[in-house]
């Protein structure tokens, strides 16, 4: 399977390389690494993208930005970059990938546990996990030529307590590891329309 893997560079992409490169034709893309380059915030940069790399089987989303900020001082500034890049810059990726998708291709997105257990200062990081989980159940109906969509809704990682440990008390953290199966149950698999939570 040809698979893109945006993202890959990152705690969770890499994870997702180590599952699933040894077994498939891993094309890895980030922001300034990889293979290819693309900012998932700019929709013509997504559509450069699927034009030089072509006809895919999978796509996976790793990447994706979002403003930590108690909500006290918040501004539509503040949210803004999580609705543009994670939410939109998923949801583009779909819209765009799918004239380059072969037929039964699969998207795989990333969400977070905030979308249904929130943390102080996550207020834009559970409005946008929530959003790209509705939207995968809602386009999993409508989408033609067997394709499918899902997300991934991880909790905090183990690899990251010792950053985001006082966000995230009283949370059991997860292996980067266990969360890349999640990915590749979603590629490997035929489901679509699912949130795969892990953690």
């Amino acid at each position: 399977m040809k698979i893109l893997l945006i993202g890959a560079n990152g705690t969770i992409g890499s994870a997702i390389a180590k599952e699933l490169g040894p077994r498939h034709d891993l094309i890895s893309i980030g922001r300034s690494s990889g293979d290819f380059q693309v900012d998932i915030s700019d929709s013509a940069s997504i559509r450069k993208l699927f034009e030089r790399v072509g006809s895919f089987d999978a796509l996976v989303c790793a990447a994706g930005n979002v403003n930590f900020v108690p909500l006290a001082e918040m501004t539509e500034k503040h949210f803004a970059l999580g609705l543009q890049d994670k939410l939109m810059g998923q949801v583009n990726l779909l819209l765009i990938g799918r004239e380059f998708a072969n037929d039964g291709a699969s998207f795989t997105f990333t969400t977070g546990i905030t979308s249904h257990d929130p943390i102080r200062t996550g207020a834009s990081a559970s409005m946008v996990n929530a959003a790209i989980d509705g939207f995968v159940r809602a386009a999993a109906i409508e989408l033609p030529r067997g394709l499918r969509v899902n997300s991934v809704s991880p909790n905090v990682l183990v690899e990251s307590m010792g950053a985001y440990a006082a966000y995230f008390r009283g949370f059991k953290p997860v292996p980067a590891a266990e969360v890349a199966l999640a990915y590749a149950k979603s590629v490997e698999g035929l489901q679509t329309g699912q949130v795969f939570h892990v953690g």
